[in-house]
């Protein structure tokens, strides 16, 4: 018996369950008692590690019942999101270790393809699953396979603009496919009791599908007048039955449901008969209740979404008292300090108000807070056309996030030098949700646009300088970009001063070294120079605050006076580092010695870590930044020579 069973005494069915064959062995009854095992499994593990709770309790039953009736893993089980999919990994292989969920060298708290055969597809940003699905069933079919493909999508993600796409072309092809919309909020069409069962039990049914292609064919052989008239009824008895449906047949789908999804007796029978029909594309639409079995999760679905650890008993989080706000706070209350000075400001979020601050604003200012669903392309172009009529935007998207609308910004925002404001949160690494959610990439996908304003807080006081310096452009887009976490304790202005436009500042004078740090590593880069002056060696530190444009004067006065120069940034290979060595290229500077380094984020996915932790193997903490001194001077070097003088 492995340490996880002799832990658990609740949990006697789900024991004997290693993988799917094993589940697959039980009897139907027995499915009841093991959802109840897994749901206790799961709210045990995540009061252990934290991370998302409600999602996960709202597919317990769905994931057994797929696993069960599906010979996953060569059918295919796609996770949209996956942040639900704590149960399935439990299912799968993966119960011993699912207490290092989202810990360093532990499981992700998404899929993974390397993780396990279980997880085709890896996710963790929405509405990418029938897109993908989409592509493995014509892979398949291409083959001359004959595998089951399902994808699982939440209501939420349906509100992209992806699923859509994916939606009308699988439709289109009429590929052999199956969606399981999972309702738990949207409410597309409440399921009415025992008609609403019976009702997706008969439209799923092999007689029924039978049936509807007998109808198909005989309303061909009819004189179109006869065909037109006899699709028409069916649309309309559809639509009167089963409500929302109609407009996924119009796509080409055929619909069954709505079904609860927490009743085995329903979802088993159902599952079956979509398994066994050989048709597609389907699509079966379960309605569920986030956090359900958790009476806490229940009563606070949002505040229960993603949770640090907590007390199962009483449900209480174990959340430490900050020392200081959070930037994203900051950022929101700064935000709402100058709507009440401009009434023309709003606020765009695509589905995360609470994560960016938002909500704050939105009590504040309801009829100016505007949330377009998962749809930052949407979102992007919205501002844009906002800005067009003299209303002043600001699109709170994390970084991870604005990547979606990368082309909106480009063709919508940036070629037509519109003032949309990009606040952007999560910056940097991000801790536990790793590489799918690390604001990386921002810096240079954004740096290389024409006529932007790109700015980066050291602290939570530079934050409310640059929210406050935003609010003042408006002839062209800019972006300020800040971490997740709290801020730095820092002594914060009565109000928000307009920054000098692509001005940085000298914090430090010295006259051997340049350490030139833009963002929240201003910190480190201070520590650093504390280290370098015990070596004896004389510092300058510098706050960029710009990435674009560039405070050449002061790039080229410490490439003047210093014999290294040091740029810092928590962002990938392409950003301010880049643009800084451009300058001093183009300009001659490198060709007297001048030595310059770049620490940047490593040039690789990095999986889940603390973030300190995360910061200090990239070399982006104080001993990185003087090692990095050290070996562009040669230190070590010198000390060896010396060494072997003194020997020798």
């Amino acid at each position: 018996m492995d340490a996880v069973v002799g832990r658990s005494s609740k949990t006697p069915l789900l024991d004997t369950v290693k993988t799917p064959d094993d589940l697959r062995k039980l009897a139907e009854a027995d499915l009841p008692q093991l959802a109840a095992e897994l749901r206790t499994e799961t709210i045990d593990a995540v009061s252990v590690t934290g991370g998302h709770l409600g999602a996960g309790l709202g597919v317990v039953e769905l994931t057994v019942a797929l696993h069960y009736l599906f010979d996953t893993p060569r059918d295919r089980l796609i996770w949209d999101v996956s942040h639900q999919t704590y149960p399935h990994k439990i299912l799968t292989g993966r119960r011993d270790r699912i207490r290092t969920l989202r810990q360093p060298n532990g499981l992700s708290g998404f899929t993974k393809r390397t993780e396990s055969e279980f997880d085709p597809f890896g996710a963790a940003h929405s509405s990418t699953s029938i897109s993908a699905g989409l592509g493995m069933a014509v892979a398949r079919d291409m083959s001359g396979g004959d595998t089951n493909v399902v994808c699982v999508i939440g209501d939420g993600a349906m509100s992209a603009g992806m699923a859509y796409e994916a939606l009308n072309n699988a439709g289109a092809r009429n590929e052999r496919l199956i969606v399981i919309l999972n309702d738990n909020d949207m409410s597309i069409a409440p399921p009415t009791g025992a008609l609403s069962s019976y009702l997706a039990r008969t439209t799923s049914s092999a007689s029924y599908f039978a049936v509807r292609d007998f109808a198909k064919q005989l309303a061909q052989r009819l004189p179109k007048s006869w065909e037109r008239r006899a699709a028409r009824v069916e649309e309309y008895t559809r639509s009167l039955w089963q409500g929302g449906g109609a407009w996924f047949e119009e796509l080409g789908f055929h619909y069954v449901g709505p079904i609860d999804g927490h009743d085995l007796g329903q979802l088993v029978p159902v599952l079956k008969n979509v398994r066994d029909a050989k048709q597609g594309p389907i699509l079966v639409h379960v309605m569920t209740k986030k956090g359900k079995g958790y009476a806490p999760a229940e009563a606070s679905p949002d505040k229960y979404h993603g949770v640090a650890k907590f007390n199962v008993v009483t449900g209480v989080q174990a959340k430490p008292q900050a020392a200081a706000p959070s930037y994203t706070r900051v950022f929101a209350d700064s935000l709402i300090a100058e709507a009440k000075k401009d009434p023309k400001i709003v606020a765009i979020t695509a589905a995360m108000p609470d994560g960016t601050g938002l909500d704050v604003f939105g009590r504040e200012f309801p009829d100016r807070t505007f949330d377009v669903g998962i749809a930052e392309q949407h979102a992007v172009t919205f501002a844009a056309g906002l800005a067009t009529e003299g209303m002043k935007p600001f699109a709170a998207i994390y970084s991870t996030f604005l990547q979606r609308g990368y082309d909106q910004v480009v063709h919508d925002v940036a070629i037509q030098s519109l003032p949309v404001r990009f606040a952007i949160d999560r910056a940097g690494f991000v801790g536990a949700d790793g590489a799918t959610h690390a604001g990386s990439f921002d810096l240079a996908y954004l740096g290389c646009l024409p006529n932007f304003v790109i700015m980066a807080a050291a602290d939570e006081a530079e934050l409310k300088h640059m929210v406050a310096t935003a609010a003042s452009i408006d002839d062209r887009p800019s972006a300020f970009r800040y971490p997740r976490g709290e801020g730095t304790g820092v002594q914060m202005p009565e109000v928000g001063e307009v920054l000098p436009i692509g001005k940085g500042r000298i914090l430090r004078e010295g006259s051997t070294v340049a350490l030139l740090s833009l963002g929240t590593r201003l910190g480190e880069a201070l520590k650093a120079a504390d280290q370098l002056a015990a070596l004896g060696l004389s510092t300058t530190v510098a706050d960029a605050r710009f990435m674009k444009p560039l405070d050449t004067d002061l790039i080229r006065q410490l490439a003047q006076n210093h014999e290294v120069l040091v740029t810092i940034e928590e962002g990938s290979i392409g950003g301010f580092g880049s643009h800084v060595l451009q300058y001093l290229s183009d300009n001659g500077l490198l060709d007297h010695g001048l030595k310059v380094r770049s620490k940047v984020m490593p040039d690789c996915f990095v999986d889940q870590d603390k973030p300190e932790v995360m910061c200090q193997k990239a070399g982006l903490s104080a001993s990185g930044i003087v090692e990095t001194v050290r070996s562009a001077l040669q230190l070590d070097k010198a000390a060896s020579a010396q060494e072997h003088r003194i020997r020798g």
